[in-house]
């Protein structure tokens, strides 16, 4: 498998940004080649990771960031000001055998992110206008009829 330049830009891209969309990426690849289109960047993206030098992660709703990094860490990201903290896997452990020992559901932490609220927001009033979060929501069983 040859380097192409196109190929090398997007890798380089990846390795400046960190955690970044392929529309990001393709930002970033743009400001030194024009002619490289979102396609061109999305196949790169799913050939660097087929080989091993990117890996994606789904850090809440839309499209997926790639990083270079190793992935040993979980992502915790902040819904309020989108802040994402890296914290060791070794933290759901528990979780983990949890899920292996009821279900045989093997997790894949560095594939995770959770979603709440960082220590600097949580610390902030709620404006009067916006729910707080958590409330208002209602879960269900998936196995109980609708």
């Amino acid at each position: 498998m040859r380097m192409t330049p196109q190929r090398q830009m997007v890798l380089d891209a990846v390795r400046t940004l960190g955690h970044a969309t392929p529309e990001a990426i393709c930002a970033e690849v743009q400001q030194q080649s024009p002619a490289v289109n979102i396609s061109t960047v999305y196949r790169t993206l799913d050939l660097l990771e087929q080989i091993g030098l990117v890996r994606h992660t789904h850090l809440g709703h839309g499209a997926p960031t790639y990083s270079c990094d190793p992935h040993e860490h979980v992502h915790l990201v902040c819904h309020s000001c989108q802040q994402v903290i890296e914290v060791e896997p070794e933290l759901l452990e528990p979780l983990a055998a949890t899920l292996a020992a009821t279900r045989g559901f093997t997790l894949d932490p560095a594939h995770l992110a959770l979603s709440g609220q960082c220590a600097n927001c949580a610390s902030q009033p709620a404006p009067a206008d916006q729910p707080v979060p958590g409330q208002g929501h209602t879960t269900r069983n998936p196995e109980e009829p609708v």
